[in-house]
C-alpha cells in the first residue's frame, strides 16, 4: 500500500512539525496548514519555553518537556535561555522517540535559527535513518556536522531570518512542505524491499581499490554491501547503524578516522569508533587502511606544531599529514584495546606491503618501521586476537579476498551457533 493510500484510510502516523511557537508560532503554522491542505496528517509541536505561544500547537510544551522530567512554567521562570533551549533539545529527542516507538512518526520538519536547529536536529537524530526529516535552518549554508550527525538529515537554508510570513519566507517554508509532503506521501519502491543480508564497509580514496573488490566478493556471496567514506561522519553513521541491529557483519578495512581522533586531525568520528560492532557481537573483519594519514583542510590550517612534518597535498582543500613511529603505535594499541573486548567473532588483517596507496614502495608515505610500529603494538596490546599478516598491499586483489572471504566465515560461523 501506497503512503498515499495510508493517508486517505487514517493512519495514525503523522508528520510533527516542531517550532518555538512563541517566536514561530505563525510561520510553523502555515507550513501545518501546507501540509494538512496535501492530504497528509500533521501535528503541530511547540518546544519553546520564555514566551506564550503565538499560536496553539497540538502538542503542548510542557509534554515535551516533561518526557526529560522538566518543568517548562518554572523553566521560563528563570529566564536562562540557554537552559531552556538545551532542556527542549532534549525534551524533542526523548518525546518524538517516544511517539516513534509508539509507530505514529510519519515524518519530522523543523524550523527556526539557532534554538530551533539545535531543538529540531536533536529530535531528528533520535530517529532511525528512513524516516523523513527535514529542517529549515538559517545556519543550513555553514558547518552542519553537528546538527546531522550520523543520520539522513535534509537541511534547508532560509536564506532570510524566518521572521514572519513575507515572499521569501512563505517561498521556503513551502518548498519545505512540498519536500516533505512528497517524502511521506509517495511510495518507497522497491529498494526498501531488499532482503539480503547487510555488511557495511569503511573506505577511503587510498582504500577504493581494496574495498571496491571486497565488495564484489561479498555481493557474489549473497550480501548487500553498504559502504561508508571514513570522513568522521561515515564512521560515526556506520556504527550508528550497527547499533540499530541492521548489520550481519562489519568489514571496517579503512580505520584512519582513529588516527584523526588521536593525533588530532579534522576527520575524526569520536572515541566510540570501532565499538558497535564489539559490544553488540555482530561478526568484524578489521584491518588497518589509511591510518598512515592524519587529515588537515588546506595546508594552511595545519597546526603551528605539525609544521615540520611529512605532508601529501591531496587537493587544495585536504592536506595529509603522515603518521609517525609512535603514533602508529598508539593507533595500533588503540584498535587492540577496543576489538579485545569485542563479544562476537573478530579477525584482524594486516598488510604488510603497506596500508595506503601512498604507503606503498615508492609512494611519498611508505614507511616499513612506521608499519611494524603499528602491527607490533597491535599484537602487544590484543594477543588473544586472531591477527593475520599477509605479504600484500591492502590495495592487491588478493588482499581484499581475504578480508571478504574471512568475513563469510566468521559470518557464516555466527549464524550457526544456538
Amino acid at each position: 500500500m501506497s503512503k498515499l493510500a495510508e493517508t486517505q484510510l487514517g493512519t495514525h502516523r503523522d508528520v510533527f512539525v516542531l517550532a518555538t511557537l512563541d517566536t514561530k508560532g505563525h510561520e510553523a503554522a502555515f507550513v501545518r496548514d501546507l501540509l494538512a491542505g496535501y492530504g497528509v496528517g500533521v501535528q503541530l509541536v511547540d518546544v519553546g519555553c520564555l514566551h506564550p505561544p503565538a499560536v496553539r500547537g497540538n502538542v503542548d510544551r510542557q509534554e515535551v518537556f516533561a518526557a526529560v522530567g522538566e518543568d517548562a512554567a518554572k523553566l521560563a521562570e528563570a529566564g536562562d535561555r540557554g537552559a531552556a533551549v538545551s532542556a527542549a533539545a532534549r525534551g524533542a529527542a526523548a518525546w518524538i522517540a517516544q511517539a516513534h516507538a509508539r509507530d505514529t512518526v510519519a515524518g519530522v520538519l523543523a524550523l527556526g535559527g539557532s534554538a530551533g536547529t539545535t531543538i529540531g536536529s536533536a529530535a531528528m537524530r533520535a530517529l532511525p535513518v528512513g524516516i523523513p526529516k527535514l529542517l529549515v535552518s538559517t545556519l543550513a549554508s555553514g558547518q552542519v556536522r553537528h546538527y546531522v550527525g550520523d543520520k539522513d538529515v535534509l537541511m534547508l537554508n532560509s536564506i532570510a531570518d524566518i521572521s514572519g510570513l513575507n515572499r521569501l519566507t512563505r517561498e521556503v517554508l513551502g518548498e519545505a512542505a512540498r519536500a516533505m509532503a512528497g517524502m511521506v506521501l509517495f511510495e518507497k519502491g522497491a529498494a526498501a524491499e531488499e532482503s539480503r543480508p547487510l555488511v557495511t564497509a569503511t573506505m577511503f580514496g587510498v582504500t577504493t581499490a581494496c574495498v571496491e573488490a571486497a565488495k564484489t566478493v561479498l555481493e557474489a556471496a549473497g550480501y548487500e554491501v553498504l559502504v561508508f567514506h571514513a570522513t568522521g561522519s561515515g564512521g560515526q553513521a556506520m556504527e550508528s547503524l550497527v547499533r540499530e541491529g541492521l548489520v550481519e557483519g562489519v568489514l571496517d578495512i579503512t580505520t584512519t578516522e582513529l588516527a584523526d581522533e588521536l593525533v588530532g586531525g579534522v576527520l575524526s568520528a569520536g572515541p566510540q569508533r570501532l565499538t558497535a560492532a564489539a559490544e553488540c557481537g555482530v561478526p568484524q573483519v578489521v584491518s588497518v587502511g589509511a591510518t598512515d594519514m592524519v587529515n588537515f583542510h588546506g595546508l594552511g590550517s595545519v597546526p603551528d606544531r605539525f609544521r615540520e612534518r611529512t605532508f601529501y597535498e591531496h587537493n587544495p582543500n585536504v592536506t595529509l599529514m603522515r603518521t609517525t613511529h609512535a603514533e602508529c603505535a598508539a593507533i595500533g594499541a588503540e584498535i587492540a584495546r577496543k576489538l579485545s573486548a569485542a563479544k562476537g567473532p573478530v579477525s584482524v588483517l594486516l598488510p604488510s606491503q603497506g596500508v595506503s596507496a601512498l604507503d606503498r614502495q615508492g609512494q611519498p608515505f611508505d614507511d616499513p618501521a612506521a608499519r611494524q610500529a603499528l602491527f607490533a603494538a597491535l599484537r602487544a596490546g590484543g594477543p588473544e586476537l586472531d591477527i593475520r599478516e599477509l605479504d600484500a598491499h591492502i590495495n592487491d586483489p588478493a588482499f581484499a579476498r581475504a578480508l571478504a572471504e574471512r568475513l563469510v566465515e566468521l559470518m557464516h560461523a555466527h549464524a550457526s551457533q544456538p
